[in-house]
């Protein structure tokens, strides 16, 4: 994923005095605006907790006895081992780049946060790709080393290495900013109290940063929760390839489900992990001006080159260059197949730019007209979705979707296998990514502005498009851009819920790395690389300037 918002945002922030409320019958309209926004997701909620609570006893018994010891035995290892590495990684990295100057250091800045752009699915097929019995690694190692034993990746360890390359910039990039606007201001006061560098950064700039290194270790944590074709790709079973494997294994829906509702237990704890830690941020600043960054030593300073150089070679250089090469070798087949795929992915994409920023907008208008404990708690609610796992979503969206159908079955051509279907499942997911934009650009309509306006003879339909628009005009903008770039992206749900024959350019790396063609896969993947550097740069440029808050 390229960029993420906090997993659950707080989109009561801009709010209009209760004045502005036109009485009682409009807020109970705008309160079942919200509902409708958020019933998807409710329903989500109540079919996955209908399983956990009734639970098929045949199923149930074939389940707890065979798959979910093995797959939440490996899914809690994975959460762990990835959270681990993404936190030392990600705040040495930051401490790095924010407090001391190296050779590279402004490079190393902004090319640390590339990884963004590449999926953990795509970096999980180039790595197995070149370290594969069959790749150019053991191949050689065969031919000029025949004693030496082969490397064996698609294990446990493999496919942590590769999520922790994947995820470390949620880490970097939030340690960073809060390193260097105020971690380092911190470091100085402690050097002046007689601290050497090292218990400098322990006793001051580290304990400032916990909270942050937190938040961004619970978001990977969350993105390995719920990530699909990396542990696919390396035959690694945990909970959302069980879900995929009960579902298009077993042909049971109801088995999908069960272990849908234990996956979902997994999300309810990370979520409460989440709310906890940001529950204790609190901040002070201690003023804009400059801050000196440490120079280190001859050696230090060709250390810390070496290190960012490596993780950057390994994190994105190192998967991009073997994907070109790839792609030159498949350029051939570079036919009409690939145009449709591309057609695809980007009709379904644009298709959710223009969906989810015009929700993300009513839902936040509509807090803003009916401010209430209610309306909190709805908007909450409708943007839960970004904690829950794609696949979570897909089997839960089929479920329903056959509930429906048995009352009116007249939708049967709506609803399953539709595309309509699938973006609702994309408007439970990504509603969040949309909705931190866009309430952050809502910040800037106070009342006092609504208040001119009025005086000025400006109301109704007219104030929003005169003054309300213009002023939302960026936050809805990026909101679009952020959507598209995951919906591009996004793997599970469009697996899982698309139409019969609906493949995307997502879908076909997933078709390939199945089969072990590594190779074929690289011109989808190169695409989806390629579209995922716009936000990476939006992001860079926007961390650059924006204060710590």
């Amino acid at each position: 994923m390229a960029t993420a918002p906090p997993l659950q945002p707080d989109l009561g922030a801009a709010k209009l005095p209760a004045r502005a409320l036109r009485g009682p019958e409009r807020g109970a309209g705008w309160h079942l605006v919200a509902l409708a926004i958020a019933m998807p997701a409710l329903a989500v909620l109540l079919v996955v907790a209908a399983a956990l609570l009734r639970p098929d006893g045949e199923v149930w018994a074939h389940l707890s006895a065979h798959v979910l010891p093995r797959a939440s035995w490996n899914t809690l290892w994975l959460v762990l081992g990835v959270g681990l590495g993404v936190s030392v990684l990600g705040t040495g990295l930051a401490a790095l780049v924010a407090l001391c100057e190296f050779p590279g250091r402004a490079f190393f800045a902004w090319a640390l946060l590339l990884p963004l752009a590449v999926p953990a699915y795509v970096l999980a097929t180039v790595y197995i790709g070149l370290f594969d019995y069959a790749g150019p690694l053991q191949t050689l190692l065969r031919e000029h080393l025949p004693g030496v034993p082969g490397i064996e990746v698609r294990n446990r360890w493999g496919v942590m290495a590769v999520l922790v390359l994947a995820l470390y910039p949620y880490v970097y990039l939030v340690v960073r900013n809060a390193l260097a606007s105020q971690g380092a201001r911190l470091m100085e006061v402690a050097r002046l109290l007689g601290h050497r560098p090292g218990q400098a950064f322990r006793r001051a700039a580290l304990p400032l940063a916990l909270p942050w290194i937190g938040g961004g270790t619970l978001l990977a944590m969350m993105e390995t929760l719920a990530d699909f074709g990396a542990v696919a790709a390396f035959n690694y079973d945990t909970l959302t390839t069980a879900i995929y494997r009960t579902w298009y294994g077993l042909f049971s829906v109801s088995g999908a489900l069960q272990i849908a509702a234990v996956l979902l237990l997994f999300v309810l704890a990370l979520l409460a992990l989440e709310q906890r830690a940001r529950a204790g941020q609190r901040f002070v600043t201690l003023g804009a001006a400059p801050v000196q960054r440490r120079r280190l030593a001859p050696r230090g300073a060709w250390l810390a080159t070496l290190i960012c150089g490596l993780v950057w070679l390994l994190a994105f250089a190192l998967p991009v260059s073997q994907l070109l090469l790839w792609a030159l070798r498949e350029i051939d087949s570079l036919d009409r197949r690939y145009w449709l795929l591309a057609a695809n992915s980007l009709q379904l994409a644009l298709g959710a730019a223009l969906l989810l920023p015009a929700l993300a907008l009513t839902l936040s208008w509509a807090q803003r007209r009916a401010p209430s404990a209610a309306m909190g708690w709805l908007a909450r609610l409708a943007t839960l979705g970004y904690a829950m796992p794609g696949a979570l979503l897909a089997v839960a969206f089929f479920a329903a979707a056959g509930t429906l159908l048995k009352v009116f079955p007249d939708l049967a051509g709506l609803l399953r296998g539709s595309i309509l279907l699938l973006l609702t499942a994309y408007a439970v997911r990504f509603l969040a990514v949309a909705a931190t934009p866009v309430n952050g650009a809502a910040l800037r309509l106070k009342p006092s502005i609504e208040e001119a306006a009025r005086n000025l003879g400006v109301s109704g339909f007219r104030l929003f498009l005169r003054v309300h628009l213009p002023l939302l005009r960026g936050g809805v903008l990026t909101a679009a851009l952020l959507v598209f770039v995951d919906v591009m992206k996004e793997m599970p749900i469009t697996l899982m819920t698309r139409p019969f024959g609906w493949d995307t350019l997502a879908v076909r790396i997933f078709e390939f790395t199945t089969e072990g063609q590594w190779q074929r896969a690289a011109l989808p993947a190169l695409a989806i690389v390629a579209v995922g550097l716009l936000p990476t740069y939006w992001l860079h440029r926007g961390s650059e300037h924006a204060p710590l808050s």
